[in-house]
């Protein structure tokens, strides 16, 4: 008893799957593995610190700005804590930032933690009305019971939080 089917046409159609296959695993592995640097994962405060996000990882860092936490220094760096109800993080960022940053804002940054747990911001985002939030961060809130779909602002952003990741304004 033979493995191969007994008609020509059905042995032609293994074949050609059989020398098809390999080459469709070799191009799918070849294209996850050449953009495995260009994902980007979202992260609020509290869920970068569960998920121990590594030192020079790049990510999305979700939040408000801490009122009271944005120093402009002389050099052109500007230091400022992100926040959600239970973390926060420093963040330092060089460069321009968006007309519509300010405290109380929510915003996104894209950047890395380094060694000392200071997040390294490379692009910052603000959201352009009341209305408007991103759907990864709007989702997030969801799930950590934090949405506020009236354009309200919760009071975590306002105070200091208790605990979290970050060491407080440097």
């Amino acid at each position: 008893m033979s493995l191969l089917p007994r008609s020509r046409t059905a042995r032609r159609r293994l074949f050609v799957f059989a020398a098809s296959a390999p080459i469709l695993a070799l191009a799918v592995g070849l294209t996850l593995y050449g953009l495995r640097g260009a994902i980007s994962y979202f992260y609020t405060p509290i869920q970068a610190e569960a998920a121990r996000v590594g030192p020079g990882q790049t990510i999305q860092l979700g939040g408000l700005v801490q009122t009271g936490s944005v120093r402009h220094r002389p050099d052109g760096e500007v230091d400022f804590i992100i926040a959600d109800r239970r973390a926060h993080d420093d963040v330092v960022f060089r460069g321009a930032l968006p007309d519509l940053f300010r405290e109380g804002q929510g915003i996104v940054a894209t950047g890395a933690f380094d060694r000392s747990g200071v997040f390294q911001a490379s692009q910052v985002l603000a959201k352009h009305d009341e209305k408007y939030m991103p759907k990864n961060v709007a989702d997030a809130l969801k799930a950590q019971g934090e949405w506020r779909g009236d354009g309200s602002q919760p009071s975590y952003g306002e105070a200091p939080t208790q605990g979290g990741s970050g060491a407080g304004p440097t």
